[in-house]
């Protein structure tokens, strides 16, 4: 009888992997669910909205921190010290959601015009397109936003200390800290994806991880300051013990986006097989 499980189990994997094979191999996942089946136009129209607005808010979001938002030295000298906003993490991932919605909505226009859209290079095109945001836009928007808000709930002064908020705009902290997440969750149901393998997915993600974490430490190197008010307060053992928990998370993150993805869009088309 337990080998009778066993194989019962594998032969249920295999059909899972086997359908969602199938589904990649038409380059968009979820075709087959019947809302978007019945509303493909509409899906279609919303998401491109979205990704315009997208675009007019991150860019902005990005040009307004860089040109206009200038906190004193006297105040708090993060700010004006080497890189510029560029040290930030949270203004990494503005310009990283501008981009990933600029090249969305160029996939939407190139789709649009592009009769044979089942072609190598727009099949490519979109593969692209649903790996950043399945590796990096959405689990890195959701770190962003889930771990700013809860240490300010903890205790403001470890991330963006009060005597910042006469320089730094509160629309603009949402539009940075809050609609982040806002616009990756509205991209998931609006439009359907091939997630990438989870070995494809979590390198992707770990190299990004690793790039802004040795950008950190140049930026410390180079001006003595921690991008950060809560790294001066740990201690070096809990300083690696916080970052490695910061790095679990977003892989945490990254199996919850795929978990979403797959109730969304793959989910209702296996139950229907």
């Amino acid at each position: 009888p337990a080998t009778h499980g066993r194989t019962g189990l594998l032969r249920s994997l295999k059909r899972d992997e086997m359908a969602c094979c199938e589904l990649a191999d038409k380059g968009r996942t979820g075709v087959e669910v019947p809302l978007y089946m019945s509303y493909r136009s509409i899906f279609r129209i919303l998401s491109g909205v979205l990704h315009v607005v997208g675009i007019i808010h991150f860019f902005f979001a990005a040009f307004y921190d860089v040109f206009a938002t200038k906190v004193p030295v006297e105040v708090n000298p993060v700010y004006q010290a080497w890189a510029g906003q560029f040290k930030f993490l949270t203004y990494w991932n503005v310009c990283l959601q501008a981009v990933y919605m600029s090249y969305a909505f160029g996939i939407d226009v190139f789709t649009l015009f592009n009769k044979n859209k089942k072609d190598e290079t727009t099949q490519k095109l979109v593969r692209f397109k649903d790996t950043v945001e399945a590796s990096v836009a959405l689990p890195i928007a959701m770190f962003v936003s889930f771990t700013f808000w809860g240490l300010m709930a903890v205790d403001r002064e470890l991330v963006l200390p009060s005597k910042v908020d006469p320089y730094f705009p509160e629309w603009l902290n949402h539009m940075e800290h809050t609609n982040i997440i806002i616009f990756q969750l509205l991209e998931l149901v609006t439009s359907p994806r091939v997630y990438p393998s989870n070995k494809v997915g979590l390198i992707t993600l770990g190299v990004f991880q690793s790039s802004y974490l040795i950008w950190m430490h140049v930026v410390y190197y180079k001006s003595g300051i921690w991008v950060y008010p809560i790294f001066k307060q740990l201690t070096p053992p809990f300083r690696v013990l916080f970052l490695a928990g910061s790095v679990s998370t977003c892989f945490v993150f990254y199996f919850i986006g795929s978990f979403v993805n797959w109730f969304l869009w793959i989910n209702k088309k296996m139950k229907k097989k």
